[in-house]
């Protein structure tokens, strides 16, 4: 008997590739490799607002509704205040509250509540099974009384890497710690693959892919480079501030045109590209660097670098370590140093290049969408 899966994704996030937002990239991961279940177990679905992005991936049938308005940042500390009080919170729940009713008159079915602990409350006595499923530290603001309130009937929680399960269980009383489980994020191997010949260019490229952010830490790489002090490298980072080519600058991205041009090498700057352009552009670079300062759960483009066979170098924190194994180089965060040292060795030597290269890609094709999608299943199909 087929079962029915639905996805409840962030109010207002789009189901498209024409963003790079990591939830929808994942409901598309998981809901494209469960169609390879022979007999079909699962069907997906995805809770949508009507108004966001199309194209829509067509991994998952698309639920419909209206929106409403999300929490301003007021109303975020005012939810806080409530939360302390022991009372719900009004914004978020409000945000929530058309999805909740999207899903009433639904037949009983297991919902996925990504980024969600305000939904299971609101499916309280329903006919749904809710798993909350986290993809960032959730409950960092959350007491364990809170907690309980809200999480204490979700049929598990499932962490998108070990290290966020540790932080999550050590928010949680101990009768919802045992209901954590771990499903790593996979890879798109027949999106993201290496190039089939290996570009001829003047000089070795570095790349850096992802949201153009302080917590991201490209300025780190830029002045990894700066200490590195080789004019025979080219630096591409990719990505804006947000998920906008056409948005003006920030005063963050400002700063880093005023590092590149301490670089010795050239740096180039390209805004936000959609998902269909990033397989190609990942295939145009030679080293793959993550300088990450914050603690991230997991990572996509870590994966997606490693898919795409090349070296990668990457900051020693949160998930990321899980994600790049022993197939890749890890240096502390927030260290200029230590990142062109990582860099100076994989510059100097091809050999050591390609060899890393070939251990991404292993590793990359060992933990595929096909591979996270049979560890959520273990969890759902005893639900």
């Amino acid at each position: 008997m087929t079962r029915h899966l639905i996805h409840a994704i962030t109010p207002g996030d789009h189901f498209s590739p024409r963003t790079g937002s990591a939830i929808p990239t994942v409901v598309h991961g998981l809901a494209s490799a469960s169609a390879d279940d022979a007999p079909p177990r699962w069907r997906h679905s995805v809770l949508l607002d009507e108004t966001t992005f199309r194209p829509r991936y067509d991994s998952a049938a698309v639920i419909e509704y209206r929106a409403a308005r999300g929490p301003r940042p007021i109303e975020r500390v005012l939810d806080a205040g409530l939360a302390r009080l022991g009372l719900p919170r009004v914004a978020a729940t409000r945000a929530w509250r058309p999805l909740a009713d999207a899903l009433a008159t639904m037949p009983p079915a297991v919902v996925l509540a990504h980024n969600a602990p305000a939904l299971p409350p609101l499916l309280r006595g329903g006919p749904h099974a809710v798993v909350l499923y986290a993809h960032n530290d959730l409950l960092r603001t959350v007491g364990r009384s809170e907690a309980t309130r809200r999480l204490g009937d979700v049929a598990a929680i499932v962490c998108v890497s070990e290290d966020l399960a540790a932080r999550t269980a050590e928010q949680l009383p101990a009768t919802l710690a045992d209901r954590v489980h771990v499903v790593d994020n996979g890879v798109d191997t027949t999106m993201f693959f290496p190039a089939p010949v290996e570009p001829g260019r003047e000089r070795l490229r570095i790349m850096y892919v992802g949201r153009v952010v302080e917590d991201k830490g490209p300025d780190v790489l830029l002045r990894a480079l700066r200490a590195l002090d080789r004019d025979d490298i080219e630096c591409v980072v990719v990505g804006s501030g947000g998920f906008d080519a056409a948005a003006p600058l920030t005063a963050y991205e400002r700063s880093l045109r005023d590092l590149a041009a301490a670089v010795p090498g050239p740096v180039t700057f390209q805004p936000f590209v959609d998902r269909p352009s990033l397989p190609t552009l990942l295939q145009s670079a030679d080293v793959f660097v993550v300088p990450s300062r914050w603690r991230e759960p997991s990572g996509l483009t870590v994966g997606e670098a490693m898919a795409t066979g090349l070296p990668v170098v990457a900051s020693r924190v949160g998930g990321i370590p899980e994600v790049v194994g022993d197939a890749g180089l890890l240096v502390e965060r927030d260290d200029p140093d230590a990142l062109a040292t990582a860099l100076r060795a994989l510059v100097a030597d091809s050999d050591l290049r390609r060899d890393y290269g070939l251990r991404a890609r292993r590793r990359a094709e060992e933990r595929d969408w096909s591979s996270s999608w049979r560890r959520l299943r273990a969890v759902i199909d005893r639900l």
